[in-house]
């Protein structure tokens, strides 16, 4: 399991540091894709391919299904860490993210994400605002 929230800085060539404790759950060679709210979403390669089964066992037929998969495919990229620690983040992720120095990267459970800092100070300002609704709406789903 990810958690944690760390602030880092992309160097020159647009790497960037991944923390020790959430590069041992990753592993040396893991996924990363456009995710959600403009962020990247970095998966384990045994995650990757489950959530993989998951989307392909999705009606194709459906426009909209097949708009996130193509959405959500295209735009990953299987990255390596290297000896220091990094991995090379590729320049269409780091357009998408808006990511060009400081960064934060923050566990969430089954995967990690890599953010811009303003982009997660914002999220994090709106999401505070609104932790009680959300809250309220996950008890109503019986969690």
């Amino acid at each position: 399991m990810f958690l944690g929230e760390f602030q880092h800085a992309l160097d020159a060539k647009g790497r960037v540091t991944i923390p020790a404790r959430l590069r041992e759950g990753l592993g040396d060679n893991f996924i990363a894709t456009k995710g959600m709210d403009n962020c990247l979403f970095l998966y384990p390669l045994a995650e990757w391919q489950a959530l993989e089964q998951k989307l392909h066992s999705l009606p194709f037929t459906r426009k909209d299904v097949r708009a996130f998969v193509r959405f959500f495919f295209s735009g990953a990229c299987e990255c390596e860490v290297d000896r220091q620690g990094r991995i090379l983040l590729p320049v269409p992720l780091r357009e998408y993210a808006g990511v060009d120095k400081e960064v934060v990267i923050v566990g969430v459970g089954s995967r990690v994400e890599i953010w811009a800092r303003e982009r997660w100070s914002e999220y994090v300002r709106g999401a505070g605002d609104a932790y009680d609704e959300i809250a309220e709406k996950l008890d109503e789903l019986g969690f």
